[in-house]
């Protein structure tokens, strides 16, 4: 059977470090390209899309929330430094669980980051297609709303339009958006009467595929393509572009922050603190647990540990910067967005924009959609960028076939095949399931990622206490404890829901370990003196 926690030798991990070749990954990124990166990945979706969803949680307390789970976020990246620098190759947690708490813990890790890098760019293509929509309706470009959405959304967002248009009926003398006018859509929409729902199906128009109805989310698919193909011509081209992306959003948040700060209402934040906070700080928690995919993002960066120039020196910096840089400025758009509008009036599939919007700031809302869509380009790129990243490292070492997962284009210099079918996986997840369901899978996913980084760091510190770490993890093991209990206790606030789909995940990805990775191994095949090390190396 081998050894399944059989853990991958630290000087195996250093020799891959050293190797070039056309086979290899090509190192050219900067400390500058790898923040950039790094803020890339966070300021997108947590911000411009589901800031909205953890409002209704947490209140103005939403501020608390990004707090929260920024400090569940720094212990794990001070723990994820230490890793980066010491040994920097692709795969990110994956690898480092494999040289700390064997080959079994390394794939569960491995598999569950498909969970954050793959689903994520699902949740990411499917909040830009909502931004797309918006910034259609404001050139009154109208798409059928079967082909904007998923079944589920669309059916959702149809339901609501007849229901502001019933309530217009119903009782003229309510201004629209107004609190008096959104309570009226509310009770329509709760009473779910036949003619609502009749109504909702013919505006959605929807074509029947054996006689149920489809909806297809025609510009996430799309967008996910685009992006898979850039990724697929060259990583120095990738952060390019990135890095244009990136200028261009934090002048939008910072313009976000600017032009929202006149317009806030400090009412709205509440008097006391069972107003700030409406449901306490178990809100605060719930609220800190679905907007955690904010911060998604920073790890990613350790994913490009194989094609940095100086890794030691620059994925400490790139992680660390681009964590502090966006939990600054989440604080305060998150004040901004409870300030201007009432938390249970927070728009879900467009907050900020709309927020703006609703005050008449037309071409504030048109700049904020236009900062939204950069935004969220550029997640969708670091997320499939990771994804693809850490599907290389575990082909490498035999876990995944290595003839597709693991083959180098030889112009391009990029693992192009799998690089193209991640993508087209994340393209068609985004366009038929319903945003909200895949962003938190993606982070609970995520967060089990944190406390195994967390575990790995105490646990390397004992087995190897001489080796070389460029960065060290201050504080050890307060640091690494405290990112176990914040994340553990975030995974909690998700619910039952969440864990079941986490369970059925790794349970499929075990039936695939025990199937075929175990038998294809490296590490398993060297332990039983089937090959050494060099030959390994040479696979």
């Amino acid at each position: 059977m081998g050894n399944i926690f059989a853990k991958k030798p630290l000087d195996m991990l250093l020799a891959e470090c050293k190797e070039t070749g056309e086979h290899t990954l090509r190192r050219t990124l900067s400390a500058f390209q790898l923040s950039a990166l790094g803020v890339g990945a966070i300021i997108g979706a947590g911000i411009f899309v589901l800031s909205g969803l953890g409002a209704h949680y947490a209140g103005p307390g939403l501020m608390l929330s990004f707090v929260l789970s920024g400090l569940g976020c720094a212990f794990a990246g001070l723990c994820y430094a230490e890793f980066a620098a010491m040994i920097p190759l692709a795969g990110s947690a994956y690898t480092y669980a494999y040289a700390t708490l064997g080959e079994l813990f390394a794939w569960i890790i491995g598999w569950d980051l498909t969970l954050e890098y793959a689903m994520g760019a699902s949740t990411v293509s499917s909040g830009w297609s909502n931004h797309f929509i918006e910034l259609c309706d404001m050139l009154h470009i109208r798409m059928p709303l079967w082909l904007a959405y998923d079944h589920w959304t669309g059916v959702r967002i149809a339901e609501k339009i007849i229901a502001t248009d019933m309530a217009k009926v119903a009782d003229p003398s309510l201004v629209v958006g107004t609190q008096p006018f959104m309570d009226k859509v509310d009770s329509i929409l709760h009473a779910h009467s036949l003619d609502l729902i009749q109504r909702a199906h013919d505006l959605l128009s929807a074509p029947t595929l054996f006689g149920h109805e489809i909806g297809f989310n025609l510009p996430a698919f799309v967008i996910a393509l685009v992006i898979t193909t850039i990724l697929a011509i060259g990583i120095k081209e990738s952060a390019r572009f990135n890095s244009t992306i990136v200028v261009i959003k934090v002048s939008v948040v910072l313009f976000v922050i600017a032009l929202g700060a006149k317009y806030v209402n400090h009412a709205n934040w509440g008097s006391d603190w069972s107003s700030f906070a409406p449901y306490g700080f178990g809100g605060i928690g719930a609220g800190a647990a679905y907007i955690f995919f904010a911060y998604i993002g920073f790890d990613a960066v350790s994913t490009t540990a194989q094609e940095a120039k100086n890794p030691q020196r620059d994925l400490p910096i790139g992680i660390i910067t681009s964590l502090c840089v966006c939990t600054v400025l989440y604080i305060l758009v998150a004040g901004v967005l409870t300030g201007m509008v009432h938390w249970q009036d927070v728009n879900i599939e467009a907050p900020i924009a709309r927020a703006f919007l609703d005050r008449g700031l037309v071409s504030a809302s048109h700049v904020i959609t236009i900062g939204a869509l950069a935004g969220l380009t550029s997640v969708m790129l670091v997320m499939l960028l990771g994804q693809t990243r850490v599907l290389y490292a575990m082909a490498n070492d035999g876990l995944l076939p290595k003839k597709f997962f693991a083959a180098i284009h030889p112009k391009w210099r990029t693992p192009w095949k799998n690089t193209f079918l991640v993508g087209l996986l994340a393209a068609i997840v985004g366009s038929v399931t319903p945003i909200d369901d895949i962003g938190k899978m993606v982070n609970i996913g995520t967060l089990l990622a944190f406390v195994i980084v967390c575990i790995a760091v105490m646990v390397l510190r004992k087995t190897n206490p001489g080796q070389a770490r460029p960065f060290r993890t201050p504080l050890v093991p307060i640091v690494p404890i405290l990112g176990i209990l914040f994340n553990g206790y975030m995974m909690y606030k998700l619910g039952w829901v969440n864990w079941a789909r986490l369970i059925i995940w790794l349970i499929i990805g075990l039936v695939i370990y025990f199937s075929y990775s175990r038998h294809h191994s490296r590490v398993q095949a060297l332990a039983e003196g089937k090959s050494s090390p060099a030959s390994s190396l040479a696979d």
